[in-house]
């Protein structure tokens, strides 16, 4: 979730305030988990970064995979939350304020931050209750190794085809937990901004 909201807001950023060419390409890409079956992107990741891979870097059944994996199908997310904001934020306040003898860095932390921050923590949101049950970009390059790279989601499966569907209940159950009290958690910060004024 770090790691999106960093990069979910830089490159909304990128397509907001910059003019460059293939711009058109780069928006239709950020759509393309969207659309595309989770487990051609843990096909294409797996071709693309594992044994066999054309680039030399092998990263298969490693935690550095499932992140990328993770990442592939949650950055939309933050991207399409904040670009809306950013297209409809007021760049008159930004203008002032440098007008005013302000920093870019002062600007972006006082003006523009407080105003994306909501929608960072909606895509945030929404990344991480994707993330939480996510099977099939990471079924093939996290390797299923138990305690290193088995991902909660290929565990439950795991379990269920074995026919021992109570555990597979037992920790879908607290995937659940974790994803309200996540979810809660985020709802009273959003709560608390409001009610702080921002």
């Amino acid at each position: 979730m770090a790691i999106n909201a960093v990069a979910g807001t830089l490159i909304a950023w990128v397509l907001v305030r910059d003019s460059f060419r293939g711009k058109g390409i780069v928006n239709a890409l950020i759509d393309l988990p969207f659309a595309l079956p989770t487990i051609v992107a843990g096909l294409t990741l797996l071709a693309l970064y594992g044994p066999k891979g054309p680039f030399g870097i092998n990263v298969a059944y490693t935690r550095t995979a499932i992140v990328m994996a993770l990442l592939f199908v949650t950055l939309p997310f933050v991207v399409r939350s904040v670009q809306p904001v950013l297209l409809e934020l007021d760049r008159e306040m930004e203008e002032a304020a440098a007008s005013l003898g302000a920093r870019p860095r002062a600007i972006f932390r006082r003006i523009v931050l407080p105003n994306l921050a909501p929608a960072i923590l909606s895509g945030c949101a929404l990344a991480f209750a994707r993330s939480i049950g996510e099977f099939g970009s990471v079924v093939l390059i996290s390797g299923n190794i138990p305690f290193k790279t088995e991902v909660a989601s290929v565990h439950i499966f795991s379990q269920v085809e074995s026919d021992a569907v109570s555990g597979g209940a037992a920790v879908s159950v607290v995937l659940l937990a974790v994803s309200l009290v996540t979810l809660m958690g985020f709802d009273a910060v959003r709560r608390w901004r409001f009610s702080s004024g921002g």
